[in-house]
């Protein structure tokens, strides 16, 4: 009861933090905001705190308070959620409301927030133009007419709105301090805001960078404003270079290039640094202040993760299927828990030092407390590269090979397990987007003996594959598949080979058939005396993020006072920003220095108390006796030449599984998403909620990423 007043009381302050940040945003545009901020800001320039601390403290403060208290509440929110009647009314708002080939599924709570954004980028510009407009004058020493001002002033205030873009755009990217966690938005799903800001800013920045260098050129004065360095610090020229800057990332992160040439999207990302330089050098640091903290929070979450992945570990050892997928299995600490559907970001150094790569889960850490393992599907040049790597050792006649390092991030996964709640699960899957269900399944099998689940969800898997051969991915849970306790759980199988034409094959056989040709190789791990220990926890997070966030205002007093002693006086001129540009920078760098000692500690005293980790020699997963399976033949399905008729699919769930509330969980190829979604659209009506027969089945919609 303590601690469900206590979670009830974190929500309310996060609503009243987040209330504040974006109230914050609302009144920062307006007259009112910049007179009483000026006049805030001339009586705190003689005080110790100086206008820069004012700045720092008021802009980045209900952020950073927002993460902490976030990270607090994560740690206190139980790992099983628990069934409420009311759920079905906020269940609703989550299902489909558009499917749409070029924007993909989106949800009404979606939908909602999109809208609610644009509205302060339009409240924004209004309130800005509007000013502008009414004091505006014809400028005789830029040679420029009315109309060419007032073109002028649109485009600058369009920088406006690439800069309250900017705001936004690295917390869906945060990890271990995911802002979006809260909210039960999972860093993977998360992406696809970052890519829309990322997309809102740059047309927000080139429609202000182009159309200021038009108007220079129609008043002849280009050359003399690009170079021209203001008084207030800012310099034209660097904000031409952020924008060619961005503009590179954004080119790079399109799908064609992402999924086709992934070194070549992954480097120019990391240009992201050369861009928030130089947009800190054109805009000042009063405008670098209101982005800053989500700046802040994704340098802290950055360096956390460097620090988590360090040691490396090796790979225990790898199930090759004949499908060009690889299981790794890696060695875990006992004491890691985890949900299903976490991700784990590997970086195997033999093949590349700097490249990261996002794989989802399949085992559960109920049934395995010494590994766990990710499936990797031969695609790209690096996972070509392992898959390499793999069958060179393979070829040798050692019973243990030369061991694989591997460093770690991760896992990164779901507070709870939401879809306990739901009466029954319908899980479709396409290809290697199995990954995330064979998690789920493992860990629902596992928590059958539990005493607080009595009755647990009724499972369907729909799996469409290619070939025969894929069928084999199935082979971690083949003997939950075939040897279920169907009093507690029942689990049906439904597998579609659209591209083989066969009869007569049962999923039994064609499970056997494929397995067999699964083989295994062996790593030797005597040179790693490390397992994963995953992350620190939230309330280890969420002092390190507070100690930070003083340290930093306390570097930048300190430096400020130091080497611009101007500063400290009441002066109603503006002075050059420059330096005070290259003291954020510094104070930045030396708060990340000084914090880094924490989590390095915490880690050491981690990986100190662990013990050396002992692992038995891997061997074939799949043994089921044809008595195991007789009872379960009759069960499960299988067909060939074709693909799944989810309209006939649905129909027939209620009879099949039962249960009035059903959760639908797809992963796999964005088309079998929306045809999902469209089903679940039509079946939930919308924006209807709930259903008066308690016998209708109402579908609830959740899409699940197998690749970022």
């Amino acid at each position: 009861m303590a601690r469900t007043t206590l979670l009830a009381v974190l929500k309310f302050l996060m609503a009243l933090i987040f209330a504040a940040w974006v109230s914050l945003w609302l009144l920062k545009p307006t007259q009112f905001w910049t007179r009483k901020w000026k006049a805030a800001e001339d009586l705190a320039r003689p005080t110790l705190f100086g206008y820069y601390g004012l700045n720092y403290a008021v802009y980045t403060f209900p952020l950073f308070a927002l993460a902490i208290v976030g990270s607090v509440y994560l740690n206190l929110k139980p790992r099983e959620p628990i069934k409420r009647k009311g759920r079905r009314v906020l269940a609703g708002f989550s299902n489909p409301l558009v499917v749409n080939n070029l924007l993909g599924v989106l949800s009404s709570m979606e939908i909602v927030a999109v809208f609610l954004f644009m509205l302060l980028l339009a409240w924004t510009f209004y309130v800005r133009i509007s000013s502008d407009f009414k004091k505006l004058k014809p400028d005789k020493a830029l040679n420029l007419n009315l109309w060419q001002l007032q073109y002028l002033r649109v485009a600058t205030r369009f920088g406006l709105l690439a800069e309250a873009c900017l705001a936004f755009l690295l917390l869906p990217v945060l990890r271990g301090l995911a802002v979006f966690r809260i909210l039960g938005i999972q860093f993977e799903a998360s992406i696809r805001y970052h890519i829309w800001l990322g997309t809102t800013m740059l047309f927000c920045a080139t429609f202000h960078g182009v159309s200021t260098l038009f108007i220079w050129g129609v008043s002849h004065h280009i050359q003399d404003e690009v170079w021209k360095w203001q008084n207030t610090g800012r310099i034209y020229l660097a904000g031409e270079i952020c924008l060619v800057t961005g503009l590179v990332i954004w080119i790079t992160a399109l799908p064609q290039i992402r999924r086709k040439k992934f070194e070549i999207f992954y480097y120019t990302h990391h240009l992201y640094m050369v861009f928030l330089l130089f947009f800190l050098f054109h805009a000042g640091d009063r405008h670098f202040y209101a982005i800053f903290p989500g700046i802040f929070l994704f340098g802290l979450d950055k360096l956390l993760r460097i620090i988590q992945s360090r040691p490396e570990t090796c790979i225990l050892s790898a199930i090759v299927f004949p499908s060009k997928a690889i299981e790794l299995v890696l060695p875990k600490d006992p004491g890691l828990k985890y949900t299903p559907t976490s991700v784990l970001f590997l970086k195997v150094p033999s093949i590349s030092k700097y490249q990261w790569h996002s794989f989802s889960i399949i085992s559960s850490s109920s049934v395995d407390a010494n590994s766990m393992s990710v499936l990797i599907k031969s695609e790209g040049s690096w996972t070509s590269a392992l898959s390499n790597l793999i069958q060179t050792q393979q070829k040798s006649d050692a019973d243990y090979m030369k061991c694989v390092p591997v460093a770690v991030e991760g896992p990164y996964g779901p507070a709870s397990m939401e879809f306990l709640r739901y009466d029954s699960l319908l899980l479709v899957a396409g290809g290697i987007g199995i990954t995330p269900f064979l998690s789920i399944i493992q860990e629902l099998v596992a928590v059958l003996n539990s005493v607080r689940y009595k009755v647990l969800p009724r499972m369907q898997l729909v799996f469409a594959v290619k070939k025969a051969q894929d069928i084999c991915l199935l082979n971690s849970i083949s003997p939950l598949i075939f040897n279920q306790p169907a009093e507690k759980c029942h689990l049906k199988v439904k597998v579609y080979v659209t591209q083989e034409e066969q009869s007569g094959v049962t999923v039994r056989e064609a499970i056997l058939d494929e397995s067999s040709r699964v083989q295994t190789v062996n790593f030797d791990i005597k040179s790693s005396n490390y397992a994963i220990t995953g992350l620190e926890s939230p309330l280890c997070v969420a002092a390190i993020a507070g100690i930070s966030y003083i340290l930093f205002l306390i570097l930048l007093i300190i430096f400020n006072h130091i080497f611009i002693p101007s500063q400290n006086k009441t002066t109603k001129g503006k002075t050059p920003s420059l330096g005070v540009d290259l003291l954020i920078i510094c104070s930045f760098i030396a708060m990340l220095m000084c914090i880094s000692l924490v989590p390095l500690i915490v880690r050491w005293r981690r990986l100190k108390k662990q013990n050396r980790p002992v692992f038995q020699k891997q061997g074939k997963a799949l043994e089921i006796s044809p008595t195991e399976a007789r009872d379960a033949l009759e069960e499960h399905e299988i067909h060939f030449g074709g693909r799944p008729n989810f309209e006939e699919i649905f129909a027939k769930f209620p009879n099949e599984i039962g249960g009035s509330d059903v959760g639908v969980l797809v992963c796999g190829p964005q088309s079998m998403k929306d045809s999902v979604a469209s089903i679940c659209q039509h079946k939930s009506g919308g924006l209807k909620v709930g259903a008066k027969n308690n016998q209708k089945a109402n579908f609830r919609f959740h899409s699940l990423n197998f690749a970022l």
